[in-house]
C-alpha cells in the first residue's frame, strides 16, 4: 500500500539534497561588522563586534565593541583571516535550540493535510473534503492539526462528520497535540474498532465513535499505511528548512524511531544534516536498538546524538488525558490517563539510567508530574552524578510537589507558547482552584531546578521569537490578557532567551558544545532584523532571521 507521502516525486527530493549539498571545509575566519549580541553563563547581556571563527568551526573569541580587529600588516603578519564576512551592521545573535520537538513529524506536517488554521467543524470539513479531491491517488488521507477547542464544538468530532468530508476511502487524522486521532467510518472499519471493544490500558475510545485518545490510536496505527525511507527523507528536509527560517540550530528530538535515527544517518553521511539533533529515543526498545548500551558519542561535527529515552506517564490536557490529582472541572466523572504503573515507570527510567541514558518523561496533568518525581526520589537513591532528570512539558503542578523539582536538580522541559495557546482551554479543564501551578515557570526557577524552553513542534509552530516573548510577558501574539495570565509566573527576559540557548543546550548536556556564543563553542549564530534585547515583546514576536549559520558555516539564507 503506498505511504502517505508517496506523490511527492524524487526529483523534488533530489533537488532539496542538492541545495543543502556539504559546504566547503571552514578555515580561520573573521565575521565582522556586526552588532553581536549574547549571553553570558551568567545570563547578562553581552555585546560584541565580530567573532573569530577557528577551522573546527569553534569560537576563537568574540571582539568587543570599540576594538579594532586586529588587521595582517608588514610588521605583524599574524593573524591571518582565510576569509572575512563582512554583516554591514547587521545584528548577530546565537542560533536558537527547541528543547522540544519532533523533527519528522514536523516535516510530515508540513507535506500532508493540515488543520491547524481551521476554525470551525465546517471549515474543516470543507479543507479536509477539498484535500481528498485534490488528491485522488491516495488510500489513505491522512493529516494533522485539529482541535475541538478552537471551533467551540464543546465536544470531540465524530465519524459521521468526518463521513461527511470523506465517506468512500480511509481518513485519520491526529490533534493537535498529537494525544488523539480523528478517523471516518471507512478507517475504524480497516481497524475493527466498535462500540464493542473495550478502552485499552492509557487509552480511550471516545463515543460516538471517531475519536480515539492516547493509546487507543495504537488501534488504527497497525493499520495506517507506514512512512517510507524516501518520504521521511522528505520530510526531514522540509523541517529543516523550517527549523533554519527560524533561526533553530540544535532541537531535542523527542520520541526518536529507528527510522527516524536512520534517516538522520542518511543525511549526515551525504552531508546534509545542519540543525543539531540531540536524540531521545522513543521508549526503551528503540533507545537501546539505536544506542546499545549507552548514549551514542557526537557524529558529524556535533550535529547529532542519541542521549537519552522518552517516556510517557500521561497524555494531554486538550484531549482530557493528561492524568490530575482531581477530577477535571469540566468533565467530573474523569481524571484522565496514567500510562503507566508505578513499578514499571520505575523499572523503564532505572533500565535507562543503568545504561547512563538521561531520562525525559512526558508528564502533564498534577498526578503525573508527582509519579514521576516520586519515581526520580527513589532512584536518585541508587543512581548518582549529575543525570539531568528531564521532566516534559509539566504543565500542572501541585504547589506542595514544587519543591521536589529543586531538590534532585530535575530539568521542567516546558513550551511558553502552550501557555497562551491553552489559557482559555486550561481555566475550563482545571478551574481556579488548580491554576496556580499551571504552567509555572518561574515557580520552577525558584525551586531550584533549572528550565529548558522549546515548542514541541509540530503541535505549536517552531518558532522561539513567540516562545521567548511569550515567557516574560504571559500574553500571546493579541496581546492577551491584558497584563499577562497568572503573570506572577512569568520570567525575565533574560531568563526566556536563556531557556532558548544555555538552558536548553544544558538540558541535553550539550553546554560544553553549544549553546551559547563563547570561546571553544560551536560558532552556531543568526542574522535577524532587530536586536531581541531593545524590541518591544510584539516587536520581537516579528523577527525576521536573515541569515542562519552552524559551525562558523552559513547553512539557510533568506530569499
Amino acid at each position: 500500500m503506498a505511504g502517505p507521502m508517496s506523490a511527492f516525486h524524487a526529483v523534488r527530493c533530489l533537488t532539496a539534497l542538492l541545495a543543502l549539498a556539504p559546504l566547503p571545509a571552514a578555515a580561520d575566519a573573521l565575521i565582522d561588522n556586526v552588532r553581536g549580541v549574547t549571553l553570558d553563563r551568567d545570563q547578562r547581556v553581552v555585546r560584541f563586534q565580530a567573532i573569530v571563527i577557528d577551522p573546527q568551526g569553534k569560537v576563537v573569541r568574540l571582539v568587543p565593541v570599540g576594538e579594532q580587529p586586529p588587521k595582517p600588516t608588514k610588521k605583524n603578519p599574524g593573524p591571518r583571516y582565510d576569509w572575512r564576512a563582512d554583516m554591514k551592521g547587521r545584528v548577530v545573535m546565537p542560533g536558537m535550540i527547541d528543547a522540544h520537538g519532533h523533527v519528522i513529524e514536523q516535516g510530515l506536517a508540513a507535506l500532508s493535510l493540515d488543520l491547524s488554521d481551521t476554525r470551525t467543524l465546517a471549515q474543516a470539513q470543507a479543507k479536509i473534503r477539498e484535500y481528498a479531491r485534490a488528491n485522488p491517488e491516495r488510500q489513505w488521507i491522512i493529516g494533522r492539526g485539529w482541535n475541538q477547542e478552537q471551533w467551540g464544538l464543546g465536544r470531540f468530532p465524530t465519524a459521521a462528520e468526518l463521513d461527511a468530508a470523506v465517506p468512500d476511502r480511509p481518513v485519520w487524522l491526529a490533534r493537535a497535540d498529537g494525544h488523539a486521532g480523528w478517523a471516518n467510518s471507512a478507517a475504524l472499519k480497516a481497524a475493527g474498532v466498535t462500540t464493542a471493544i473495550a478502552d485499552p490500558a492509557g487509552g480511550r475510545i471516545e463515543k460516538p465513535l471517531g475519536v480515539l485518545v492516547d493509546n487507543a490510536q495504537e488501534l488504527m496505527e497497525r493499520v495506517v499505511p507506514k512512512v517510507g525511507p524516501k518520504d521521511r527523507t522528505a520530510a526531514f528536509l522540509a523541517a529543516q528548512q523550517i527549523l533554519l527560517g527560524y533561526g533553530v540550530t540544535a532541537v531535542a528530538d523527542m520520541g526518536t524511531s529507528v527510522d527516524d535515527w536512520m534517516t538522520y544517518r542518511r543525511m549526515g553521511d551525504i552531508g546534509a544534516l545542519r540543525v543539531r539533533i540531540m536524540a531521545y529515543g522513543g521508549g526503551i526498545d528503540a533507545t537501546v536498538t539505536i544506542g546499545g548500551t549507552g548514549p551514542t558519542p557526537w557524529l558529524y561535527d556535533d550535529r547529532l546524538r542519541l542521549e537519552g529515552v522518552k517516556l510517557y506517564a500521561d497524555g494531554a490536557l486538550g484531549s482530557r488525558g493528561a492524568w490530575l490529582k482531581a477530577p477535571y472541572a469540566d468533565a467530573p466523572g474523569q481524571r484522565g490517563l496514567g500510562f503507566l504503573s508505578d513499578d514499571k515507570l520505575q523499572n523503564w527510567m532505572s533500565r535507562a539510567a543503568m545504561d547512563g541514558y538521561q531520562v525525559a518523561v512526558h508528564a502533564i496533568g498534577d498526578r503525573a508530574d508527582k509519579q514521576v518525581l516520586d519515581a526520580i526520589a527513589e532512584l536518585s537513591e541508587t543512581y548518582k552524578g549529575d543525570r539531568r532528570w528531564r521532566i516534559e512539558h509539566a504543565q500542572v503542578i501541585d504547589p506542595a510537589d514544587m519543591a521536589a523539582f529543586g531538590r534532585y536538580g530535575i530539568i521542567g522541559s516546558m513550551q511558553p507558547t502552550h501557555q497562551t495557546s491553552d489559557r482559555v482551554m486550561a481555566e475550563a479543564r482545571l478551574g481556579p482552584a488548580r491554576l496556580a501551578g499551571a504552567y509555572a515557570w518561574r515557580s520552577v526557577i525558584a525551586a531550584g531546578a533549572k528550565l529548558a524552553f522549546g515548542s514541541d513542534f509540530p503541535v505549536e509552530k517552531p518558532d522561539p521569537w513567540a516562545g521567548w516573548a511569550a515567557a516574560f510577558t504571559r500574553m500571546d501574539a493579541q496581546g492577551q490578557p491584558p497584563g499577562g495570565w497568572q503573570p506572577q509566573e512569568a520570567v525575565t527576559r533574560e531568563q526566556a532567551w536563556w531557556g532558548f540557548t544555555g538552558g536548553a543546550s544544558y538540558a541535553g548536556f550539550a553546554e560544553g558544545r553549544f549553546g551559547i556564543l563563547a570561546p571553544g563553542q560551536r560558532a552556531d549564530f543568526i542574522v535577524v532584523d532587530r536586536d531581541p534585547v531593545a524590541a518591544t515583546p510584539a516587536e520581537l514576536r516579528r523577527t525576521i532571521v536573515q541569515e542562519t549559520w552552524i559551525g562558523g558555516q552559513k547553512a539557510w539564507e533568506r530569499k
